[in-house]
């Protein structure tokens, strides 16, 4: 995984961040049984090397019923956005990840963790890329239907504090996706 963290570091899309200081940031490990895929790092988790060090963070630690410490060892959950790298502020919130960065290293990562039973897919842009929007019109439908991507897929909108009037709207999800979602972490987990 060291070669390819270089790999990842050393190719020329990655240009812009490397004169930033930044570092990829992913954590992964040939041993992990579920993988969570969100969009990109937020600032703080960039800066600090902590995937999810923020309130989404905290949020999603919720929802997944775990501990932190289980949350954050790679052996038990991995963490693989959709780009490694904090892409910036935009007019409405953070930029959206680079298109191309998913094609690029995606595969090659996932082909090392050969135990995962479960990808968790955060948001709009993992979602899409894994699981396209079939039949479904929107995020909200596609988290909705969320047992028609088990067993393999699970997906859920963004853990953004600012996502409070989506979840203000669609009671259901922490009623009865998030119920279902710890279930399954924890048949993962203790099996």
């Amino acid at each position: 995984m060291d070669e390819l963290r270089l790999e990842i570091e050393r190719h020329p899309s990655n240009v812009v961040v490397q004169d930033l200081g930044y570092e990829p940031l992913f954590s992964v490990s040939p041993t992990a049984k579920i993988v969570i895929i969100g969009q990109a790092p937020g600032k703080k988790g960039q800066e600090s090397g902590i995937v999810w060090n923020d309130a989404s963070g905290k949020r999603l630690i919720r929802w997944l019923g775990i501990t932190e410490e289980m949350f954050r060892n790679p052996a038990i959950i991995s963490h693989m956005p959709m780009d490694f790298y904090y892409p910036g502020k935009g007019v409405s919130g953070d930029l959206p990840p680079r298109k191309e960065f998913a094609d690029l290293w995606h595969e090659k990562i996932l082909q090392q963790m050969p135990s995962i039973e479960l990808t968790v897919l955060i948001g709009q842009y993992a979602q899409k890329y894994y699981v396209g929007n079939g039949k479904k019109y929107n995020l909200t439908e596609v988290v909705r239907s969320y047992k028609d991507y088990l067993p393999a897929y699970f997906p859920l909108v963004h853990p953004s504090p600012l996502n409070f009037r989506w979840l203000n709207k669609n009671e259901w999800f922490e009623k009865k996706v998030i119920p279902s979602l710890q279930s399954r972490i924890n048949q993962i987990i203790t099996s």
